[in-house]
């Protein structure tokens, strides 16, 4: 049966359309998992299967996650990892994740997932490179299908190990024949193509120091050859720079390009430490960037240059990254930080101007979406896949802000959603998860996160 949905009332719903607009008394109607109308409240039918008054929200499109490490919600704050840069905070946890069981793996996607979805996020990608012990990429998928999240399940991997001089060690790693058997699996078993697609798969290798220049080639090849896209970490701090030119003679960027990883279905994370002639190259060839602020302080790889990658064109979203490295899944507050972050990188020529909060928050959204590739989310306008959130006003971090509650989301204290609704399903409402049980995932993860610290006593 078709099914109505009709989002009315709101204080203002924020639709990231071309004209960017703004509407006050905001209403959405929706059939089944796609917006059909959107408008003034006065403007749009009356009556629905559902409707949702939205009196004093900020309506606004899903938050687009674009780099994640779900399984790191299992070793927060490990003491040994707190104060480590990128490859020390490594090199403290690889022995630690080389005890990831499938049940962890699929309970950390399902506690990550809902951290994000009542954040505010309704579309996310994540990055998993560790498969230890029989865990594989389905422990997420079907862990995305359980709690209703849209869902880019990124197919990592790590190949070359100490001993053949790379970061990782050698228990980790895995045969690269046997990375891409699996790889084209999930792809042949899971993509969806078609638009609203809820489940895709990325190929995604690690990073250059941890996959030979061989697999980083095949790897392109095989997306390709299949239409799907991929992902990598690349230029994240300085030893990420010193690394590439011992190993390659080459800057990131120009590795990246010699291996075939640039292009429209390409996005890389963090590259923190991308020069100008890495930007140029990534502008000219339509390359994303997932850039994730909270994850570059924490580990103090520096400021990535994202008012200047924005401005020469090139496609930037937002990831939260790891909850190892953040130590946080919460995506509005990413937004916020996003914003600050640009504002202190420029505070000594254009300040406050570097970054607005409808900067960020359009970050967050249609960035997101070109990032994935995706053309169908990012949005609120007719056509568009139903992927909604809506923030309550009636809280004490946005008393007296009133003025101006689009901004009021960026510059206060991040909130959670009152409802979020993805691919026209209500899967947060009133504040609260409808399609799991959290205090009993909460309750199983805790467990899980002390056995796996246990593991590696």
């Amino acid at each position: 049966m078709t099914k109505t949905l009709l989002i009315k009332n709101a204080r203002v719903l924020v639709t990231m359309d071309a004209d960017r607009r703004e509407i006050a008394n905001g209403a959405i109607f929706i059939r089944d998992n796609v917006i059909e109308q959107v408008g003034n409240s006065a403007d749009l039918p009356h009556s629905a299967d559902e409707i949702i008054d939205a009196t004093n929200h900020v309506v606004m499109p899903g938050l687009i996650n674009t780099h994640h490490h779900m399984y790191q919600s299992l070793t927060r704050v490990i003491p040994t990892a707190q104060n480590g840069e990128l490859f020390n905070w490594l090199t403290n946890l690889y022995p630690i994740w080389a005890n990831l069981t499938p049940e962890m793996v699929h309970v950390s996607s399902l506690t990550a997932m809902a951290e994000l979805m009542l954040s505010g996020c309704t579309t996310s990608s994540d990055h998993l490179y560790v498969y230890p012990n029989g865990c594989k990429l389905d422990d997420s998928i079907e862990a995305a299908q359980k709690i209703g999240m849209r869902f880019h399940a990124a197919r990592g991997s790590m190949s070359v190990g100490q001993s053949k001089g790379g970061l990782p060690p050698d228990r980790v790693v895995e045969d690269e024949r046997a990375i891409l058997q699996d790889t084209q699996r999930l792809i042949e078993t899971y993509h969806d193509a078609e638009r609203y697609a809820m489940q895709r798969i990325v190929v995604a290798p690690c990073s250059p120091f941890s996959v030979s220049r061989d697999l980083m080639r095949e790897a392109a090849l095989l997306a390709r050859s299949h239409g799907v896209s991929l992902h990598t970490h690349l230029a994240e701090n300085a030893n990420d720079i010193a690394y590439s030119r011992e190993k390659f003679n080459m800057t990131p960027a120009e590795y990246a390009e010699d291996c075939g990883w640039v292009g429209h279905d390409v996005w890389h994370a963090h590259c923190v430490q991308l020069d100008d002639d890495g930007i140029y190259m990534f502008a000219r060839t339509g390359t994303g960037i997932a850039h994730c602020p909270c994850s570059n302080m924490r580990l103090a790889s520096g400021i990535a240059p994202i008012r200047k990658m924005i401005d020469a064109g090139i496609a930037v979203g937002l990831g939260v990254d790891g909850c190892a490295s953040n130590d946080s899944g919460h995506m509005l507050g990413e937004v916020r930080q996003a914003m600050l972050l640009q504002r202190v990188a420029h505070s000594q020529t254009t300040g406050p101007d570097a970054m607005t909060a409808r900067q960020a928050l359009e970050i967050a959204t249609l960035g997101g979406a070109k990032v994935l590739n995706r053309d169908d989310i990012g949005a609120l306008k007719p056509g568009m896949a139903a992927d909604i959130v809506m923030f309550s006003l009636d809280q004490i971090g946005f008393a007296g802000a009133w003025h101006d509650p689009v901004a009021a989301l960026v510059f206060c204290t991040p909130s959670n959603v009152a409802y979020s609704i993805i691919n026209g399903r209500v899967v947060v409402r009133n504040g609260e998860l409808a399609s799991v049980d959290l205090p009993v995932v909460l309750e199983r993860h805790n467990q899980l996160a002390f056995n796996l610290a246990e593991a590696a006593r």
